[in-house]
């Protein structure tokens, strides 16, 4: 098979086992609203930017734990093989970033419209928490879907994601509490301009490491 239409298939396969597990899709919506609600019920009302955006974030971030960490730990052997055989390693964990890119995007998506219907903003809606929103998804689910590889060959897969994800996800959090709080409180795009690029490189970066270092974790 040629790349594009081997990405284009094993992102297909990707969305029909995701939607053919209903219990999965609704585990994950279960959890984000369940965790709004438990915060509405505790705090009623957020004034402070930085606990709206910090809490937001907070939801996300393990929104997308719960998603991605069995991105190939439901994968056996035989199937792993046969991907092998059909594919090369490239294809394939570019074909679950993307994936993964997109579920983790509109989980974010639902979780933060949910999330701004019941404690709204102090800042308009603008483009900036759209955009920071989507830059700091897709950087989360590459960085998950990575590591989720990597735990995949060990036998304790959601201790491994836990040590593994979080000093990598350091950098990455940092920016895109700060872009975000400033987009929040409304500042303008100029002033949270570098936080913006810096999140765009960042996930350039991650999703290329993935490009390069998966094939050799691939063949072990």
């Amino acid at each position: 098979m040629t790349g594009l239409t081997a990405i284009r298939a094993l992102i297909a396969k990707e969305f029909r086992l995701e939607f053919r597990n209903r219990v999965s899709i609704s585990s994950m919506l279960l959890y984000v609203v369940s965790t709004i609600f438990i915060c509405y019920q505790s705090f009623m009302e957020i004034t402070d930017i930085h606990v709206w955006n910090a809490l937001l974030w907070v939801i996300i971030l393990f929104s997308a734990i719960n998603a991605v960490n069995k991105s190939f730990y439901n994968e056996n052997k035989s199937q792993q093989m046969f991907f092998y055989l059909l594919t090369s390693p490239q294809n394939i964990i570019i074909a679950k970033t993307f994936y993964k890119i997109i579920l983790i995007n509109v989980l974010g998506l639902i979780t933060f419209s949910i999330y701004r219907i019941i404690f709204g903003t102090s800042g308009d809606l603008n483009l900036q928490l759209w955009l920071i929103l989507i830059l700091g998804s897709t950087g989360i689910s590459s960085i998950l879907t990575l590591v989720s590889a990597i735990a995949a060959k060990t036998n304790n897969n959601l201790g491994i994601i836990s040590i593994l994800a979080f000093p990598v996800m350091v950098p990455l959090i940092i920016t895109i509490i700060k872009a975000g709080k400033n987009a929040a409180a409304d500042f303008s795009f100029a002033y949270n301009a570098k936080f913006i690029v810096a999140l765009g490189g960042m996930d350039i970066l991650i999703v290329a490491l993935s490009f390069i270092l998966f094939p050799y974790l691939w063949r072990e």
